[in-house]
């Protein structure tokens, strides 16, 4: 692994342990040219993927670009970097199972607005607007009317139980 402050190939792996999830290894590496220590990452992938975007343009999966737009989408929010990590490694792993090599951008933005929906309605919703491509504020309005519906149906479920 090179070194990523002073570019030299020698270095050595001071500490390995399975990620909290266990879908990666951390490894602590330090560089023997200039002594720097830094954390890398192994991960399995199944295949490379390429994601087919609305414009027909490919280009290959970036798991970091996704992890980015999700954090993005959850800023100051009460979500945790660890169950960010789990809904991107779920939607990547997803993708990867699916045994498709091309994925449309919109599976996966399905895919991370299903995790966001139970994770977090307020960056459900920040996600919404860039995926769906919110133009005005009656955008908005809609798919907060759509959250209240949903939020509303077991509340209306479990009153006819009662009855």
């Amino acid at each position: 692994m090179r070194c990523p402050f002073c570019h030299a190939d020698d270095t050595q792996v001071k500490d390995s342990r399975p990620t909290e999830d266990g879908t990666a290894i951390r490894r602590r590496r330090q560089c023997h040219g200039c002594g720097a220590r830094f954390t890398t990452f192994e991960r399995v992938v199944l295949r490379e993927l390429t994601v087919v975007k609305r414009s027909g343009a490919r280009e290959p999966f970036d798991r970091d670009k996704l992890a980015r737009s999700v954090r993005i989408a959850c800023r100051k929010r009460p979500v945790s970097d660890d169950a960010i990590e789990r809904l991107v490694s779920g939607v990547a792993r997803r993708l990867e199972a699916s045994g498709e090599s091309e994925v449309p951008a919109a599976a996966i933005g399905a895919a991370v607005m299903e995790g966001l929906h139970s994770l977090d309605h307020v960056a459900w919703i920040r996600f919404a607007s860039v995926y769906r491509d919110f133009r005005e504020a009656g955008d908005f309005a809609q798919i907060v009317e759509a959250l209240a519906e949903a939020a509303a149906q077991p509340d209306l479920a479990a009153s006819r139980e009662g009855e």
